[in-house]
């Protein structure tokens, strides 16, 4: 049972007549509060029933704000992320109090009580696409461009992690950690994470897949690799509205019925071999053959295959769609973000028991979800890709901003405007002059 989440803003009251914990007398990851109102993560607490019963130094909001902090500091220990999320406490005393109690131990014991499901909520309530049809690379002839993919992620070695999660063979035998298999859909232009699950290593990408079609609607055209495509997903698109660009492997047969005016032909696919020798209950597609004739890029040489069900010729021409589907790997630089650079650790998930590592993983999601929301607001302000803004460099403006909108006089802060996340953001443009400091 895994699936997704959404990010932080949380604020707490001080006052224990408010029903509120008496920790946090101001939002916490106040400078994301563009990206996610706190409201969200109230309303996942009561939708999941989660809220601690009696007053508590480590109360359920400060948990999941604490979980999505780690998604954004992997290298620091949890105690010490925690210690910059309530730095502003209006009560020094208060403050010194939950740092004198929250130890490594008390923190994984809150983690436990809180659980994945708030945050799940969370992530289902606000994973959306986000880009209008002015976005650059979000739409291709009227369609929103959308994507699926997986990858791994390394798990600490535990008994527990090893049980539920498994170990994927190797010419060795088995590799050295425990992984998960995290499979995604994505919104091309914006690199937003719109859906997601996470399945135990050996398990396949197939079903997850067919699962999140749940997140596919009219006015789409989904994209995918060879490696996930089946008869069912192609069904299951069709049946959700939207269209498809999916590449095929060599195994599969598509004899041309037709060829078109721009080169390509169209073809039956079938649910089975059976189905396609007695030409039962098979599904007309548009069928693109090309190579990549530049020698540098990976594929060169190669025949590629991609099925459509875009038949109109004049505004989806196969050329067209040949160079469209190369964004698919936008879905590709969406895992690197995560895995290389918010999972910035020899092990990309640092929790010992499954339960806390779905609870991570969706802190990960989330945090990338408020980052990729940041970029999306700055660049749009400005007229430009999104993907010309730096990642990295955005997630360390981040870092840096959050402790500093903490300890902020809240009428000086400017999460309300923007127009400051497009200044602090521009700074992370691939072509903009380095920005050596924040103004604020």
């Amino acid at each position: 049972m895994l699936e997704e989440i959404a990010v932080p803003l949380v604020g707490m009251s001080l006052d224990p007549t408010a029903g509120r914990s008496h920790v946090a007398g101001q939002p916490l990851l106040e400078a994301l509060h563009l990206a996610i109102p706190d409201t969200a993560i109230d309303a996942a607490i009561a939708q999941t029933g989660t809220a601690e019963l009696r007053c508590r130094l480590l109360p359920t909001r400060l948990v999941v704000a604490l979980v999505l902090a780690l998604g954004l500091w992997a290298r620091d220990a949890a105690r010490q992320v925690l210690a910059s999320l309530i730095d502003s406490a209006n009560e020094r005393r208060l403050r010194s109090a939950v740092l004198r109690t929250a130890s490594k131990g008390a923190i994984t014991r809150a983690r436990q009580r809180v659980g994945p499901r708030p945050l799940i909520a969370l992530f289902r309530t606000l994973a959306r696409p986000i880009a209008t049809p002015e976005t650059p690379g979000a739409f291709l002839g009227g369609l929103r461009l959308m994507a699926f993919d997986g990858s791994s992620l390394d798990l600490p070695d535990t008994p527990e992690n090893t049980r539920i999660f498994g170990r994927p063979g190797s010419s060795r035998g088995q590799t050295a950690y425990p992984q998960l298999l995290l499979v995604w859909l994505v919104e091309v232009g914006t690199h937003i994470f719109c859906d997601a699950l996470i399945r135990p290593c050996r398990s396949g990408e197939d079903s997850p897949v067919r699962q999140m079609l749940r997140s596919i609607s009219p006015g789409m055209l989904v994209m995918w690799d060879s490696g996930l495509h089946s008869f069912n997903l192609v069904q299951g698109t069709l049946a959700c509205g939207a269209h498809f660009l999916g590449r095929v492997g060599s195994n599969i047969i598509l004899t041309p019925l037709q060829t078109l005016a721009d080169g390509s032909y169209t073809a039956y696919i079938y649910p089975s071999p059976q189905a396609r020798h007695r030409g039962e209950g098979g599904i007309l597609v548009r069928v693109i053959e090309y190579t990549i004739d530049d020698p540098v890029r990976t594929g060169h040489g190669e025949r590629h295959r991609l099925i459509t069900s875009l038949f109109d010729l004049d505004t989806f021409p196969a050329t067209l769609l040949a160079a469209e589907y190369h964004q698919r790997w936008e879905a590709e630089t969406t895992a690197d973000e995560v895995k290389v650079h918010q999972a910035d650790r020899p092990v990309h998930v640092r929790s010992q028991r499954p339960r806390e590592v779905i609870q991570e993983v969706y802190g990960l999601l989330v945090a990338h979800l408020a980052i990729r929301t940041l970029m999306f607001h700055a660049a749009e302000r400005i007229a430009l890709d999104p993907d010309r803004l730096s990642f990295i460099n955005t997630l360390r403006i981040i870092r840096r901003a959050i402790p500093r909108f903490q300890r902020a006089e809240p009428e000086r802060t400017p999460f309300c405007s923007p127009s400051c996340w497009t200044r602090l953001v521009k700074s992370g443009c691939h072509h903009a002059r380095t920005v050596s400091t924040l103004e604020w």
